[in-house]
């Protein structure tokens, strides 16, 4: 008996460690919003529309830029593209995101670059507009910039 009052004493102590753990575990960090649409100026390579989708991982973010309206001048094979996207801080100061991530494109596909990894501070408030994404293909640099502010509006890190 004395046995099996030890074995559910032991029980209730591991049950109430396990919840008291999941009581004081971190919530999971989150950008809001989510996603954001840009207009973009290209120069001779196009420009239009593009969505900037965000994600944070502590003091890690990662950045994806699509875009139907900005399109593959040639062919490109998977992560050929150097990309720095560099985003104005609220305070000051920039935020540059970069990395070689694309999927492989036909002449003429929608581009799409990213994840763009970078490091974030909480309440860090990120702004397209005033920033630039250059990606760099072959050895010939394209820069685009936003047109105006981004909407929904600015991404806030937690």
């Amino acid at each position: 008996m004395r046995r099996t009052r030890i074995g559910a004493g032991a029980a209730l102590a591991a049950g109430a460690l396990a919840v008291t753990g999941l009581v004081l575990a971190p919530a999971a960090l989150a950008v809001t919003p989510g996603k954001a649409t840009i207009t973009a100026d290209c120069g001779g390579f196009g420009g239009g529309e593009a969505t900037l989708t965000a994600a944070q991982d502590g003091t890690a973010a990662a950045l994806t830029v699509d875009s139907s309206a900005i399109t593959a001048p040639i062919a490109l094979g998977e992560d050929s593209i150097a990309s720095t996207l560099t985003l104005v801080k609220a305070g000051g100061g920039t935020a540059v995101f970069s990395g070689t991530e694309n999927p492989a494109m036909a002449a003429g596909d929608p581009v799409r670059v990213g994840p763009l990894g970078g490091t974030v501070a909480s309440g860090d408030s990120l702004e397209a507009f005033g920033g630039s994404l250059e990606m760099t293909v072959f050895g010939i640099t394209i820069t685009c910039t936003a047109t105006g502010p981004q909407a929904p509006g600015p991404f806030v890190f937690d």
